[in-house]
């Protein structure tokens, strides 16, 4: 039998066009094994909802955008026998690279044709689901100036980034892990499910979905002349030999600071109290993954 598909399509993420995505779902997605339907989110029809409202008629909803579309998305079907596809058009896509679900379009259309599927791990801060990326520290910082700005995608991110980071100081936070606690001033406290924040960016090189536990990421406050470095070890996977990072995981994360502040969820922001529960959610996600992703 034919599985019934759903690309839900947000038409703002990452900044990029997607009035070419429908003709492309027709060209290329395998019409013998999927029937298919395509959906504009809105304000008034938010991605949520709609997968919500999809999830008793849908076999795979697919996210067409980026790590915030995923995260709606996968909120609404995690610990369900629902799927998730995604065909990447984030500023980041982290979650998407990680999985090597390929960046371009058609590819990742083929992709879905394959449905090779994993089963993955999430999180949830506060009970709030997180999938890839979650953050509190200059990360959050950034996202939330990001959300008030006019532009999307990765130049403007990378701006806000350059243009904050020389009067953002670190923070107290008292952290415990899995009952073993910490006591740090910290520039950036990173929750990882995956390795990436996006383009590449390992933040936690030997993060796995599938190990049962979170990635909890101590980025020390370093110099700003040492930010082209900091850079560079993300970008090759070497980030956790830097002295301003310190890597433990754990499955049950408590966080204390002193006042309410930015917190991200897959780089969607929102103001949270001082006191955060980070638990880790095994196997909760079935996603399509690359070709070439080995779990």
């Amino acid at each position: 039998m034919k599985k019934k598909a759903l690309f839900i399509i947000n038409p703002v993420s990452g900044g990029k066009k997607k009035d070419g995505v429908p003709a492309l779902i027709k060209k290329h997605l395998d019409t013998s094994l999927f029937d298919y339907t395509i959906v504009y989110s809105t304000i008034e029809k938010p991605i949520r909802a709609i997968a919500k409202e999809a999830m008793a008629n849908i076999d795979i909803i697919v996210a067409v955008g980026g790590d915030g579309t995923v995260n709606e998305i996968a909120s609404a079907i995690a610990g369900t026998e629902k799927v998730l596809g995604i065909i990447p058009y984030g500023s980041g896509n982290g979650l998407s690279r990680f999985l090597k679900i390929p960046m371009d379009p058609v590819k990742a259309i083929q992709n879905i044709n394959k449905t090779r599927t994993e089963v993955m791990d999430a999180g949830k801060v506060n009970g709030q689901w997180f999938f890839n990326m979650a953050g509190v520290g200059f990360d959050a910082h950034i996202s939330e100036v990001f959300s008030h700005g006019k532009h999307r995608g990765f130049k403007s991110y990378f701006e806000s980034s350059i243009k904050e980071i020389s009067n953002y100081k670190a923070q107290y936070y008292h952290i415990d892990i899995d009952g073993e606690v910490y006591e740090r001033e910290i520039f950036m406290l990173c929750f990882a499910n995956s390795s990436q924040f996006g383009n590449n960016a390992h933040v936690s090189p030997d993060a796995s979905l599938h190990d049962g536990l979170i990635d909890v990421v101590f980025v020390k406050q370093f110099p700003v002349i040492r930010l082209l470095e900091m850079g560079l070890r993300m970008l090759t996977k070497q980030v956790e030999s830097s002295k301003y990072v310190e890597i433990k995981r754990g499955s049950h994360i408590k966080v204390t600071r002193r006042g309410p502040g930015p917190l991200h969820l897959d780089g969607e922001p929102q103001i949270i109290g001082p006191e955060l529960e980070i638990k880790v959610v095994p196997n909760s996600l079935k996603v399509i993954v690359g070709a070439d992703y080995k779990p």
